[in-house]
């Protein structure tokens, strides 16, 4: 009786489950696929718009309805969830705290107070969301950076140490402070120079439409593109620069491991290229915003092209060139992808979006990871904080 062994034991169920449906749902075509998903979703969207609609409501319809739904809803959880490990303790405790918040709702429609029930549901989804998705992970990230790499021993202060000493930890603080000055200061100056001499020219849409263009591509092909720039080889060449290079009589140059900092001006043309339509755009709106009257009258005045332009545009545009300046330079901080693909972090061009997963996936480093990620978040605060403050100013002056 010891020894025999037990008998096998099926779950279970109710006919249906989350796993079954995307089972179905992968036997059938791709053209039937897009429908039914929308069905779904649109089904989902109803019943929860049905739930903080009826909710509220007095009257012995709605009570029906939130009995209802007490039964109903955690009798579908179940049925989603039953295939995981512990469904039963999730639904009971779905059961549990729907029946409260569904009793507490037919109370209140009975005192005539439905309002803050609906804010509530409408705004707890989105909390939710924010709580499991940014601010739980924030802290987290907080608490693994005073630990060692494998988050059983607390090392204190020894991370943010190594951040600042160690050459890979190093070079990505240099260099994503070099990034964060360079790159907006010269893609808001191209695209304001672009908005300001394309503006009212002749064939300015499809203008625009051309230097637009490198912002839609992604930061991975626009890595690809400009690798093929600058590529190097002896014989025959097939990057741009080396070309030019060679046909004057010099040398191939291996432009991505030049150093110092030559590679990684490099890299900030491509991030730069690609931002510059970004900033062209918002830049022309605004200045086609600001009143011709004023330039009239600056016009009247004796001012030349370039007076007006530095103290009746620029002045008109400050609030668009502060939104283009702080987004570019946040793009900028959490620059990956041209790294990754281009260099590879090689030859000091690492940056700390790039090291913090280099750490993390390669050398499985979750402390010096997360030191990493505490430092990218304080340089990012200074142009939050910013931000904020130009945009309260711009709500006083209106």
């Amino acid at each position: 009786m010891v020894t025999r062994p037990s008998a096998e034991t099926k779950p279970t169920t109710l006919g249906f489950s989350l796993n079954s449906f995307f089972i179905w749902l992968g036997s059938m075509g791709p053209l039937v696929q897009i429908p039914v998903v929308l069905i779904v979703f649109g089904a989902v969207v109803g019943l929860i718009l049905l739930l903080i609609e009826y909710a509220p409501r007095y009257g012995r319809g709605y009570f029906w309805l939130r009995l209802v739904a007490c039964f109903a809803i955690p009798i579908i959880a179940f049925m989603l969830l039953r295939p995981y490990q512990n469904a039963v303790i999730y639904v009971l405790a779905i059961a549990v705290l729907l029946g409260g918040i569904l009793f507490y709702a037919d109370y209140r429609s009975q005192q005539g107070a439905g309002y803050l029930f609906q804010l509530v549901i409408f705004s707890a989804p989105a909390a939710i969301l924010l709580l499991i998705g940014l601010i739980y992970p924030a802290i987290a990230t907080f608490v693994q950076s005073f630990f060692d790499k494998t988050g059983a021993n607390f090392v204190g202060l020894e991370n943010y140490g190594w951040v600042f000493t160690n050459p890979e930890g190093f070079w990505s603080v240099i260099n994503t402070i070099i990034w964060v000055l360079v790159a907006p200061a010269f893609a808001t100056a191209v695209g304001l120079a672009y908005a300001v001499f394309i503006d009212r020219a002749r064939g300015e849409k499809f203008l625009k439409i051309l230097i637009f263009m490198p912002f839609a591509i992604s930061f991975v092909g626009a890595g690809i593109i400009w690798k093929f720039m600058y590529d190097y080889r002896q014989g025959e060449q097939i990057g741009l620069l080396n070309a030019i290079v060679t046909a004057f009589g010099g040398q191939p140059v291996s432009w991505l491991d030049a150093q110092p900092l030559i590679n990684s001006l490099l890299l900030m043309v491509v991030f730069i290229w690609s931002q510059t339509g970004l900033a062209m755009v918002i830049l022309s709106a605004a200045i086609k915003a600001v009143p011709p009257e004023q330039m009239e009258a600056a016009e009247l005045d004796g001012t030349n092209a370039w007076q007006r332009f530095v103290n009746v545009t620029v002045p008109g545009i400050r609030s668009s060139i502060v939104v283009v300046v702080t987004t570019v330079a946040i793009g900028a901080l959490k620059i990956y992808d041209i790294v990754a693909v281009m260099t590879g972090g090689r030859a000091n061009t690492t940056v700390l979006a790039f090291e913090m997963v280099n750490q993390q996936q390669r050398f499985q480093s979750y402390g010096h990871s997360a030191a990493l990620a505490v430092v990218l978040f304080i340089f990012v605060i200074p142009l939050i904080v910013f931000n904020i403050v130009q945009i309260r100013k711009q709500r006083e002056v209106r």
